[in-house]
C-alpha cells in the first residue's frame, strides 16, 4: 500500500510540526496533499507557504477548525490515507480549558472515526498518540543516577517503557489522548477500519514551533539563540528519549505500508535507550552549538510531568523494519544548522515567539 503518484492523502495538523514534514514527503512522492488546519499556533502559517512554494498544486490547503465536521467529512472523501496530527498538544492548556482539549482531541477524533467508516471505510488512518497515556510513573522508583534520573529496574532502564505497561490517564490532555488512542484501535476491531496509533515521545526538529508547553527541543535552542533564559520545570534532570522528525516520517509511512497487517496495533516510538538524554544535558550542548553557554531558570513541577520516560521501541523496529534513529547530537546539530541558516541571515530575530501552546 505504498502512497505515490494519483493517491490524495488527508493530513490534519498538516501545517504543524510533524505534519508539514509528512505532507512535505508524501508530495515529494507525487502525492495530493489536502493538508487540514487551522492555522491557529504561532508560526505553522509559515510552513504551510513553504509547503506551497515547494509543491504547488499537490499542496491543496483546508483552513478549518477540526470539529468542523461538514468540513472534515468532504475532506476526508477519496483519500486513500489520512495522517490524523491534528491536537490540542499541551498538558498545561488541558487544565486551563478542559472543554476545549476534551472537544479538539477526542470528540474530533471519534467524528474522524465515523466519518471514516461511514464515507471511506478503505482509507488507512495513521494516528498520532503520546507518551502520556502512561501516566507519571509515580509509581516507579526513580533514583538520580550520574545526574538524571533513571528506572531503578535495570531491564527497564535498558529498555523504555513498552506497550504492555498498562495505561493510565491523567491530566485532561492525557485522558483526551488516551481515550482518542484506544477509540481509533476499538475501530479497527469492531469495524474493521484499516487504523494504527503511534503513542510518540519527544519529537524534534525543522519547521517546529517550539513553546515552553510543547516543543521543548527547538524551543531551548530559539530561546538560546535569542539570548533569552531557558525555564526549566523541575530540576532538569527529567529524561526523555528524544526523535528527529526524518527518523518520525519514515516511521509513519512505513507503518501506512504495512498497514493491513498492522491494522489495530499501538506503537511506542520515539528515540529509544540510544537517544536518552535529561533537559540540562541538551542546554549543555546547546552552548556548545551556540558557542554561549544559555542563561537557565528553574520553576516548580508541572502536574503530569515524568521523571523519565523513554520509549521502548523494540516492537516497532521490528514491525516497521526501520534503519537506526539519528542519534540526539546530530540531529540538534541538524536543527541548529536550520534554524540558522534556513530561517536566514538574523536567524534570532525572524524565530517564531515563544507563547503557550493552543
Amino acid at each position: 500500500m505504498t502512497l505515490g503518484a494519483g493517491d490524495h492523502v488527508l493530513v490534519t495538523g498538516g501545517a504543524g510540526f510533524v505534519g508539514s514534514n509528512l505532507a512535505d514527503r508524501l508530495a515529494t512522492l507525487g502525492c495530493t496533499v489536502r493538508v487540514f488546519d487551522w492555522l491557529k499556533r504561532p508560526g505553522v502559517d509559515a510552513n504551510l507557504r513553504w509547503l506551497l512554494a515547494r509543491h504547488g498544486e499537490r499542496i491543496q490547503p483546508i483552513i478549518a477548525d477540526i470539529r468542523d465536521a461538514a468540513t472534515l467529512s468532504t475532506a476526508v472523501q477519496g483519500a486513500a490515507a489520512v495522517f490524523h496530527f491534528a491536537a490540542q498538544v499541551a498538558v498545561t492548556t488541558s487544565l486551563d480549558s478542559p472543554g476545549d482539549d476534551f472537544g479538539i482531541n477526542l470528540h474530533a477524533t471519534f467524528g474522524l472515526l465515523e466519518t471514516i467508516r461511514k464515507h471511506n471505510p478503505a482509507a488507512a488512518l495513521l494516528f498520532a498518540s503520546t507518551n502520556k497515556v502512561y501516566g507519571d510513573l509515580l509509581d516507579l522508583e526513580m533514583p538520580l543516577s550520574d545526574g538524571r534520573y533513571a528506572p531503578a529496574d535495570a531491564a527497564l532502564a535498558r529498555h523504555g517503557i513498552s506497550e504492555a505497561r498498562p495505561l493510565d490517564f491523567h491530566t485532561p490532555y492525557g485522558c483526551s489522548k488516551g481515550a482518542a488512542d484506544q477509540y481509533v484501535l476499538d475501530y479497527a476491531r469492531s469495524f474493521g477500519l484499516k487504523a494504527a496509533v503511534m503513542r510518540m515521545s519527544c519529537i524534534y526538529g525543522q519547521r517546529q514551533c517550539g513553546s515552553e508547553d510543547q516543543g521543548w527541543v527547538a524551543h531551548f535552542l530559539i530561546r538560546a539563540l535569542r539570548k533569552e533564559p531557558i525555564t526549566l520545570f523541575g530540576d532538569g534532570r527529567q529524561v526523555r528519549d528524544v526523535c528527529l522528525v526524518t527518523d518520525t516520517c519514515d516511521a509513519y509511512l512505513a507503518l501506512h505500508d504495512r498497514i493491513g497487517t498492522l491494522s489495530g496495533q499501538a506503537f511506542n516510538w520515539g528515540g529509544g535507550p540510544a537517544n536518552a538524554v535529561s533537559l540540562l544535558e541538551v542546554v549543555e550542548e546547546i552552548g556548545r552549538l551556540t558557542g554561549v553557554p544559555p542563561q537557565v531558570e528553574f520553576a516548580d513541577w508541572r502536574p503530569g510531568d515524568q521523571r523519565w520516560f523513554v520509549a521502548d521501541t523494540r516492537r516497532a523496529d521490528a514491525a516497521l523494519g526501520l534503519a537506526p534513529r539519528t542519534s540526539w547530537r546530530e540531529g540538534l546539530k541538524q536543527l541548529h544548522r536550520w534554524l540558522t541558516e534556513e530561517v536566514g541571515e538574523g536567524a534570532s530575530e525572524a524565530l517564531p515567539r515563544s507563547t503557550a501552546a493552543a
